[in-house]
């Protein structure tokens, strides 16, 4: 029996989360609220615009970035208020996850206004689940402030945390990255994720040493997430046996 489904409901905020790198990525339910939806709110309407063209969807957008968020809030607010189906997209990912949405998002809630995600991809939980590093408990920083005394008071602070760190970093300050880390975390281990889903998908993994040499010997491309467990580790040979007397 064929099920039919529900359609979308008016003066609906809908969060989709759209592909990070690999095409295959979307949902057939986030096509779906593209297709129905009566204006798509996108953080780039170029780049958003080349993802419709691809699936052969047509619909009006406006543009919602940082720094029209107030304005443009409004303006979606009121399109709700009307009773109209707002999606809203970012370049990549989910938004509101270091991305625009969360202030659209709060104001929708504070208005009494439906807002329901259309969960995806996500770069976080892509690299954090085949990092290798533990998954039960983990700190999400999204990218750390771009002065370095910030940065590094914003990574001592971290210390106290136990579960796996979690960041994001362009590649143009990688190396700086590193290089706190190996000052911050230099017994930790450091997992680099980059083109997540994309051809030349890459996972590094070591200390930050370790992963300084590498990037001084290649140039690597591509936004980055960057994990580090949540504890030095204990030589090899150490291991499970700190506490135990003879």
């Amino acid at each position: 029996m064929e099920r039919t489904l529900p359609p979308l409901a008016p003066g609906t905020l809908y969060l989709v989360a759209t592909p990070i790198g690999n095409l295959e990525d979307i949902t057939f339910r986030a096509l779906r609220v593209l297709r129905e939806c009566d204006v798509i709110a996108a953080e780039d309407t170029r780049r958003t615009g080349q993802l419709l063209k691809h699936f052969e969807i047509s619909k009006p957008m406006v543009s919602y970035f940082q720094f029209n968020e107030a304005k443009r809030s409004e303006e979606i607010l009121s399109r709700l208020e009307r009773g109209e189906k707002v999606a809203l997209v970012t370049d990549a990912g989910t938004p509101g996850i270091s991305d625009p949405g969360e202030r659209v998002v709060r104001a929708a809630v504070a208005a009494g206004r439906r807002v329901e995600s259309v969960p995806g991809p996500c770069a976080l939980v892509a690299a954090l689940t085949a990092s290798g590093l533990p998954t039960d408990e983990f700190h999400f920083i999204g990218f750390l402030p771009h002065k370095s005394g910030r940065r590094r008071n914003q990574l001592e602070a971290l210390k106290q945390f136990a579960g796996t760190l979690a960041l994001y970093e362009s590649p143009y300050r990688i190396e700086k990255l590193l290089g706190e880390l190996n000052e911050v975390f230099p017994g930790r281990t450091v997992v680099l994720a980059r083109e997540l889903t994309k051809k030349f998908e890459e996972f590094l993994r070591g200390k930050p040493a370790e992963l300084l040499a590498l990037v001084a010997k290649r140039s690597l491309k591509g936004e980055f997430v960057v994990l580090v467990s949540g504890e030095e580790e204990l030589p090899t040979g150490d291991a499970g046996h700190a506490d135990e007397t003879p």
